[in-house]
């Protein structure tokens, strides 16, 4: 059995529904609220269902679209009852979902596209970037391929001690500098070490400041152009790494990097424990980038590969 079939067992499908368990709590109490005491859909029961899923972090362009897709619908079939509403509204926030879900690598058993694979790791500070980079790298290892992690977090000794201590837990080789060392410098070693090596798989962790934009884009830009000199279109993948339980503030910050880098792909964290997971929607239909992985708990093995279907129905399933 391969990676990606372990991670929709039926005891990961168990963790993604605690995990999302306050936010599913939360949301059906505002939509049982916007339908109350009514048997139709009609305009009022879509305004409350709309003011249900801005506040429920899903945000405001995105909300409009699902309603835009609802109101379609019940123009369509003339008459809909609200019983249906929560299988409609599953229905299109999955499509809507499946429109920026152009996946590269997302299962850690496939056939890598070339080797070394690179994957440039960004985010602030805090956001359990660090932690990650780790269980991608644990997962990377339990499907067979050799991984490197490169320690490129220079501005904190923190970040890169911690990035060792993932790499002892995982059997995973660290290349690192000491604190204050051009995170450029880290980056080629990690990669002409790697390649020497014969690794499958390159995770780069980055330093996760946003005081100022320019300076960040020249950081990231210096560091890609740098690997290049050793893998030529590296990196394969930039991940952004967001904090799912800081709701809004996600949105800003998928703003400011998107600003900054190319980012073709995200990490959402600490789901588990907040009443904001509907941030993963919003986020992903409104930047247009395909979430890859979600983090619903500090173990090693709680990060699961995103399947949009098992999110919306643990989400917004009745059961």
């Amino acid at each position: 059995m391969g990676i990606l079939n372990k991670l929709f067992s039926k005891e990961k499908k168990e963790t993604l529904d605690q995990g999302l368990e306050k936010t599913k709590q939360s949301v059906f109490g505002k939509i049982s609220r916007a339908i109350a005491g009514k048997s139709r859909v009609d305009d009022e029961v879509l305004d409350n269902l709309e003011e249900a899923l801005i506040s429920s972090d899903v945000g405001v362009e995105t909300t409009l679209r699902i309603i835009e897709r609802i109101e379609a619908r019940v123009a369509r079939d003339k008459y809909m009852g609200t019983a249906e509403l929560n299988t409609i509204l599953k229905e299109e926030t999955a499509a809507l979902l499946a429109e920026n879900n152009a996946q590269n690598v997302t299962d850690f058993d496939e056939d890598l596209p070339c080797k070394p694979y690179v994957i440039m790791v960004v985010g602030v500070n805090g956001v359990g970037k660090t932690t990650t980079i780790g269980k991608m790298a644990h997962l990377y290892t339990q499907a067979g391929k050799k991984v490197y992690l490169g320690a490129a977090d220079t501005f904190r000794a923190a970040a890169i001690d911690q990035l060792v201590v993932w790499g002892e837990r995982t059997g995973v080789p660290v290349i690192k500098q000491q604190m204050g060392a051009d995170p450029a410098s880290v980056a080629y070693d990690t990669l002409a070490s790697a390649k020497a090596n014969n690794a499958d798989v390159v995770i780069i962790d980055t330093a996760g400041r946003l005081h100022n934009k320019v300076n960040l884009m020249n950081e990231l830009t210096k560091i890609k152009n740098v690997m290049r000199k050793i893998v030529p279109d590296a990196p394969h993948d930039v991940m952004l790494v967001l904090d799912g339980s800081t709701g809004q503030n996600a949105y800003e910050q998928a703003k400011q990097f998107t600003k900054a880098t190319q980012v073709t792909s995200l990490a959402i964290t600490k789901l588990d424990g907040t009443a904001k997971g509907g941030v993963v929607i919003g986020i992903s239909d409104q930047f247009k980038i395909p979430v890859k992985y979600i983090g619903l708990g500090e173990r090693i093995d709680q990060l699961q590969v995103f399947d949009k279907d098992a999110f919306v129905e643990s989400l917004l399933g009745m059961g």
